[in-house]
């Protein structure tokens, strides 16, 4: 090669390089640019909705955009999550639901989406779930409450069709003991309270809307889901303790958006979210209602998500759960 075109090349790459130099260097876009909405698939006072209001509120002055909550509950869960697929996936609206949604597109014929319709950002906080009666039902541990469904007729609230305490009881009570027991459907926020007045004996819900009751003694504590008994009610024994090995299941309440959402902007997400979580104000709130979170990663939670989905499948097969 001469000189000529020695010099020639050696122009060439110079102009490439002050041409593309601007475009590499450019920093990536912001975001949030404006309000960042947040569906719950839940009522007010809801688990998910107290854990989105913790959040929104260190997520408000994290990005220095308002972050507005927004409940759209019904179809345990089913419809805040259809409005919320129906955004623009910008990452400005996000939504927010239990593990009902693991549950939902096998108890249900017609969800109203698909898992692939949906970008899993993160896991939040965990809960066990907490079997309880009214005072005045004469009954102390599992096993007595077994036996006394086993005798007459007995219901149970919920914290609705489709959510981990219903598929809980479902199991427990006509799988693995064989008894009936008739399931009565609440709101996550009512449930607890129904069974304070008494319009159901017996209730099935995570932990936040019930601890209040139990240590004011207006619900009497009989077993949590988890393999570990909670630190918030210490005394009160695991399933499993009570008669069924093995028995391990809890309400987890997590984040997510539509399909389309750039892969920069759900990372962001899963960081800050995460770093809310992580204040000091709120570890302290959540740990009063017996709410744990353990940060995980976009593919580690889409990755559980997956498992979560296929062991719900099998106890909704398995119990013969169905929408009422």
């Amino acid at each position: 090669m001469n000189n000529i075109n020695k010099i020639k090349y050696l122009l060439f790459f110079v102009a490439l390089a002050v041409n593309t130099a601007p475009a590499l260097a450019q920093p990536a876009a912001k975001f949030p640019t404006k309000p960042v909405r947040i569906i719950v698939a839940f009522p007010p006072g809801s688990s998910t909705d107290i854990v989105a209001r913790v959040v929104g509120e260190r997520l408000t002055e994290l990005w220095g955009q308002n972050v507005i909550i927004e409940n759209r509950p019904g179809a345990s869960g089913n419809i805040g999550t259809q409005v919320a697929l129906r955004a623009n996936p910008d990452g400005h609206t996000l939504f927010m639901n239990s593990s009902a949604i693991a549950v939902n597109v096998s108890l249900y014929a017609k969800p109203g989406y698909a898992m692939k319709d949906i970008v899993p950002i993160l896991q939040g906080p965990t809960t066990p779930n907490l079997i309880t009666v009214h005072p005045s039902l004469n009954v102390k541990t599992l096993q007595e409450l077994i036996a006394l469904a086993k005798s007459k007729p007995l219901s149970y609230g919920s914290s609705g069709t489709g959510t981990t305490p219903h598929l809980d009881m479902e199991l427990l009570f006509k799988t693995l003991a064989k008894v009936d027991i008739t399931h009565v459907p609440y709101s996550p926020a009512a449930a607890a309270s129904a069974v304070v007045g008494n319009q159901v004996p017996v209730g099935s819900t995570s932990m936040p809307p019930a601890v209040p009751f139990v240590k004011s003694g207006r619900l009497r504590a009989i077993a949590v889901t988890t393999a570990k008994r909670s630190a918030v009610l210490p005394d009160v024994p695991t399933v499993a303790e009570s008669g069924f090995p093995g028995f391990d299941d809890y309400t987890w309440f997590s984040v997510f958006a539509p399909v389309g959402v750039p892969a920069a902007v759900v990372n962001q997400v899963n960081r800050d979210f995460t770093a809310a979580l992580q204040s000091p104000a709120a570890k302290e709130r959540l740990a009063a209602l017996s709410l744990e979170f353990a940060p995980n990663t976009p593919a580690e939670f889409a990755t559980r998500l997956k498992t979560e989905v296929a062991k719900y499948a099998q106890i909704v097969k398995q119990s013969g759960a169905r929408v009422d």
